[in-house]
């Protein structure tokens, strides 16, 4: 990247996740914060205070956002706020612009995330949702492994923790299934290239949890090749913890990839099979959020006709609705198909609409599944 290309961010969002934004940004060369936008003045201040070089402007109100990445010159907007807020902020920055590399979910509803969807391609800017567990070698040389067994029939994730949070997680009513889940389902979606169909969840309180919503479930998702994802998972299971990416288990033809969320992964395979060149596709970028940058970065400079990254808007919103069907499903207790869930969010989006050029544009699509996965291949301008 050179220096005439240098993109200028402004960044949404100074608490924790913001804060590991900014450092990552920094670091980059070619890339400079500009502003910072956080309704605490003084947390936005502090931000902006450790950053060296020119002055960052800042601001407090989502609604000024337009003004401060017009007074910037920003051409970038990371959104790092509470899911609540992720509409407005990505609809605004598209509207001045900007490109946008969000952290997940892409909004805190379905409905809003094909909003968004609607409006990258309207304004014709790269969207990218950054599911950081997704950024990890480990990952990478699960789904090689995996698509060296012939077919993969059955993925299942073991997921078992017991964080005291503390505040608003211990209030909602499915923090574990609205708050965590969407990590092991993109992933699974990702290693078993495969998308969701339906599903069947059942979520559940232990009597012993110190939660008020449900902080347990366990949710088999139909995949379109045919293969059955299971999530097995817990937020309140003291002793013999799974890591924070879970237990993985794939099984195919050729034999069973296992992974405990944290060393390399094992094939255990047919004797033809060599595990080294299986996981020679292994991914050796970087992980977590530097990685989610990296490809974002990486896209904005390619050229019109390169595909896009994992991550980009109109690819993510299906983890989302594994999320929002898993719910749905358990509250109703009965199996939930992921098309209905998709065309149901769609009327929503519809209705809800502000911005006539976006609702077009939504009105536009057929069904929506076909619109996500066809539609938005190559890179935006950005």
């Amino acid at each position: 990247m050179t220096a005439t290309s240098e993109r200028r961010v402004v960044v949404a969002g100074a608490g924790n996740m913001g804060r590991k934004w900014i450092d990552t940004i920094a670091a980059t060369p070619g890339a400079r914060v500009v502003g910072i936008l956080d309704v605490d003045a003084a947390a936005a201040a502090a931000a902006a205070g450790t950053l060296e070089g020119p002055g960052v402007l800042v601001g407090t109100d989502i609604a000024g956002l337009a003004d401060l990445i017009a007074a910037t010159g920003a051409d970038v907007v990371m959104d790092a706020t509470i899911p609540a807020a992720h509409h407005a902020v990505t609809a605004t920055a598209l509207r001045a612009g900007c490109a946008v590399i969000g952290e997940k979910p892409a909004a805190q509803t379905l409905a809003q995330a094909l909003s968004l969807c609607a409006g990258a391609e309207v304004y014709d800017r790269l969207v990218l949702v950054s599911q950081s567990r997704r950024y990890n070698p480990h990952v990478d040389a699960l789904a090689a492994h995996g698509a060296s067994l012939g077919g993969l029939g059955i993925g299942q994730t073991d997921f078992y923790r017991a964080p005291h949070f503390g505040g608003f997680r211990e209030e909602m009513d499915h923090p574990l299934l609205l708050d965590m889940a969407i990590h092991p389902f993109d992933t699974a979606r990702y290693v078993l290239g495969a998308e969701p169909v339906s599903v069947y969840c059942r979520s559940f309180n232990p009597p012993w949890s110190w939660y008020r919503g449900d902080a347990a479930a366990v949710a088999t998702f139909e995949m379109d090749s045919g293969a059955q994802y299971t999530y097995n998972a817990s937020w309140c299971s003291d002793g013999a913890e799974t890591s924070w990416n879970g237990a993985w288990r794939l099984n195919g033809a050729g034999g069973t990839v296992l992974w405990d969320g944290e060393s390399e992964p094992v094939l255990d395979g047919a004797p033809d099979l060599d595990p080294r060149a299986s996981a020679a596709g292994a991914s050796r970028a970087r992980s977590g959020i530097a990685g989610a940058w990296d490809a974002f970065l990486s896209a904005l400079d390619a050229p019109a006709t390169t595909p896009r990254p994992r991550g980009h808007i109109h690819e993510n919103v299906l983890s989302l609705a594994m999320v929002e069907a898993a719910i749905s499903s358990a509250r109703a207790g009965l199996p939930v198909a992921i098309d209905d869930l998709l065309e149901r969010a769609r009327e929503r989006a519809l209705a809800d609409e502000t911005d006539p050029a976006v609702r077009e544009r939504l009105a536009g699509w057929g069904a929506v599944r076909d619109h996500l996965l066809g539609a938005g291949r190559t890179a935006a301008v950005g």
